[in-house]
């Protein structure tokens, strides 16, 4: 069966998709006002500030003790969303059993759990009194109040990214390549990270760039367990609505600025890396 190739326009240039201009209009223009716009709005308060008054607000003690709260909290859950991601989609694809499609669409209840409600709920759990803080506290490791359960805030709004990034291409994986490998003596582990991984790495780095970025600016589900200790586990969020509150417009602003800066080199990094990637694989 030949394959059929839709044309944008004819020979005399005429567009033969109908409706091709309206909905590209409606399309820039949602682009625009839900994005790009409050995007610009961003840079147009922060602006008010002159660049020592800019630079003064983003490098306080107390904001840049919230920056590395965020960040590093982010990064270690996005790297064990990473990990745990594809160990639960592989268990999605590759096996069935009593209750799978209730597992699968468990993941995605981080995406519409409220996120306070979800706070809240880790909060309970991993307090010095909760079901799992006080086997915790027993032990002597603390839980809430700390990075850690920073990070496994994190973790819980974060690991839907991962999974449902490298679910699809792991469900279109060609099993053959496995098979030619087992035929040659490999073992699991080897065709694992040689055969597999390498196919899945483009959408895991998506996943892990989403789940990153999301940790980055994540609040709701944060703000609860963190406990908000200055210079501890403030994170930069919580910077940016204790400035708002005190009215302080602008300085909210160049906070959150310097945070949309961050999560768009990173997503740019990882979609530059995924680009080369692709076609590093495919020569």
């Amino acid at each position: 069966m030949e394959q059929q190739i839709v044309k944008v326009k004819n020979k005399k240039g005429v567009r033969v998709i109908p409706g091709f201009g309206l909905s590209l209009g409606v399309t820039l223009s949602m682009l625009g006002c839900l994005v790009l716009i409050p995007l610009a709005s961003i840079f147009v308060s922060a602006s008010q500030l002159s660049f020592r008054e800019f630079i003064d607000v983003v490098t306080s003690r107390q904001v840049l003790s919230g920056y590395v709260v965020s960040l590093s909290c982010a990064f270690f859950a996005a790297v064990v969303n990473a990990v745990f991601g594809v160990i639960l989609a592989w268990v999605l694809v590759r096996y069935d059993f009593p209750g799978k499609r209730l597992m699968d669409g468990m993941i995605e209840l981080p995406f519409a759990l409220p996120t306070a409600v979800a706070g809240i709920s880790l909060t309970f759990l991993y307090s010095d009194q909760g079901w799992i803080g006080a086997v915790f506290d027993k032990a002597g490791v603390k839980i809430a109040y700390t990075r850690i359960g920073i990070t496994i805030a994190m973790v819980f709004v974060g690991i839907p990214f991962v999974v449902r990034a490298v679910q699809p291409v792991l469900e279109k994986l060609d099993r053959q390549y496995e098979e030619a490998a087992a035929m040659l003596g490999a073992g699991k582990v080897y065709t694992f990270f040689r055969v597999i991984l390498p196919e899945l790495l483009p959408a895991l780095l998506a996943g892990f760039g989403l789940a990153f970025a999301r940790g980055i600016g994540e609040y709701g589900s944060v703000v609860f367990i963190a406990g908000n200790i200055p210079y501890k586990t403030q994170i930069a969020p919580l910077l940016i609505m204790s400035k708002l509150e005190q009215f302080k417009y602008s300085d909210a602003t160049a906070i959150a600025l310097v945070l949309l800066i961050v999560s768009f080199v990173l997503m740019l990094s990882i979609n530059s890396l995924q680009i080369y990637m692709q076609k590093f694989n495919k020569s």
